[in-house]
């Protein structure tokens, strides 16, 4: 079940806030934990057991480092946390690929696994591990009710694509938190921006994008692959802010305030900027979980360069079990590198346009790499792109792709940058604010409308992120 879909949005979400807001205080944790378990075993029946076990595991765990008076036992306790966290996420998601990779060069016929992929493994796992650390450097408190922590593991907003929540960021909401109007206008307004995000733009682009990737490659134009390569990076940022976006807006209708997880990346003007805000959850714990214990860049250039090609290495392993996001993780690993040490100084004498340009061809060429675990396609279609196998700068394809596609691609790059905050500060600053309110209300009502229209009919509703 997603949050763009017609059993949500008009049968589980309604069902599960109306009983949240009736039932006393003291409950509603019980509340939330039962709806996030239906949810998850809507789609996952079995691994729920799993989910489950996990936050018992992590929350034994927290409980005996806290309780440990040695401080050898505690980090004992904190390597066993991690390694059985690590050993649930490689067996579930790495055991195949590591299966394949032993055949290949051993040359032995190993059967895989072909286990399926819990949904948000990546996710919850990383939560339960950021909570057993953050317990172990006493940056949290041990939570002591098995139901809490459970409820903050499998809290159904965020538990199958993220934001990657930290314990700490919402242990005071789970204890006492504020459930009000406001929160719910507020959550409310923010669904409906990642419900538009996801539906209207991510969806249709997405269109564009299956349509030149099931071409025939060695038949499509340059400009028709470069096409593909932007309409997918726009699908992506649409699909995965527009769930982040539905995830905060669904945390303050029940009274959490859930960290931003994007903050309009195509603006960047460099890779470095780029990746302060893409998913900015994944990118914090990588840094303060991974980097900093590795020495972060208080260490000789040299280490800051090994601790850097660690962690995106890691980061490019983390989405995905296959080559692809090995070499993507390596090729943001170098770039960032090279952007230290190398080139950075001249991009900050660049014009701000050309500092775009740069940033955006990376970042294109990067989403390339990402979305194609074929490597043989993928390298076809890179050579389409760099105009390495001899097919046309441009063709009838890409016209006509221009022509249908064209104003939604233009709407969804305007929709990319910080439009809607600088209207929304206009409106609230303006002596007209209750008429621009009241104006605002029926576009958000006119966009659900057209949402619901789309989902009534549309067969194509993917959430890519849901995958890792």
């Amino acid at each position: 079940m997603v949050f763009s879909s017609l059993e949500f949005l008009f049968f589980f979400l309604p069902i599960v806030l109306l009983l949240y807001y009736v039932v006393p205080y003291k409950i509603k944790n019980i509340v939330l934990l039962v709806a996030s378990l239906i949810f998850y075993a809507w789609g996952e029946p079995v691994y729920v057991f799993l989910m489950i076990f996990s936050s018992l595991m992590g929350f034994i765990f927290g409980k005996a480092i806290d309780k440990s008076s040695s401080e050898t036992g505690k980090k004992i306790l904190l390597f066993l946390s991690v390694f059985v966290n690590i050993a649930i996420l490689g067996f579930f998601k790495y055991a195949d690929f590591a299966i394949s990779i032993i055949n290949q060069c051993l040359g032995t016929s190993i059967n895989e696994l072909e286990l399926s992929l819990p949904i948000g493994i990546s996710f919850f796992t990383f939560q339960i591990m950021s909570y057993v650390i953050d317990v172990y450097r006493g940056t949290a408190h041990v939570q002591n009710n098995p139901l809490t922590l459970m409820t903050y593991v499998s809290m159904f907003p965020q538990l199958i694509a993220g934001p990657i929540v930290r314990y700490e960021t919402v242990e005071r909401e789970l204890k006492t938190r504020t459930i009000n109007y406001e929160g719910f206008k507020k959550g409310t307004i923010r669904f409906l921006i990642g419900l538009f995000k996801k539906v209207l733009i991510a969806n249709n682009i997405g269109q564009l994008w299956d349509y030149i990737n099931n071409s025939n490659f060695k038949e499509i134009s340059v400009s028709t692959a470069w096409l593909g390569a932007v309409a997918f990076s726009i699908q992506l940022y649409f699909d995965f802010s527009g769930y982040g976006d539905m995830a905060i807006g669904m945390g303050k209708m029940l009274g959490f305030n859930f960290n931003e997880n994007f903050n309009y990346p195509y603006i960047s003007k460099s890779i470095t900027e780029f990746w302060r805000r893409w998913h900015i959850s994944l990118s914090t714990w990588f840094r303060d979980y991974v980097y900093i214990p590795l020495g972060g860049n208080r260490c000789s250039r040299l280490r800051h360069i090994f601790n850097i090609l660690v962690v995106w290495t890691l980061t490019g392993l983390w989405h995905g079990a296959s080559w692809n996001f090995v070499f993507w993780g390596a090729y943001y690993g170098v770039l960032l590198v090279l952007e230290k040490y190398v080139w950075g100084k001249y991009l900050d004498k660049l014009p701000r346009v050309l500092k775009h340009i740069y940033t955006l061809f990376i970042v294109v060429v990067g989403f390339t790499i990402f979305t194609f675990d074929d490597l043989s396609k993928l390298k076809d279609y890179l050579g389409v792109m760099f105009g390495l196998n001899g097919m046309p700068l441009m063709d009838n394809d890409f016209k006509f792709y221009c022509v249908n596609y064209g104003i939604l691609l233009i709407s969804a790059i305007i929709f990319a940058t910080p439009i809607y905050p600088k209207v929304k500060e206009y409106a609230n600053s303006s002596t007209h604010r209750t008429a621009y309110s009241v104006f605002g209300g029926v576009v958000f009502c006119f966009l659900f409308i057209l949402c619901v229209s789309y989902l009534v009919n549309a067969s194509y509703n993917p959430f890519l992120y849901f995958r890792f």
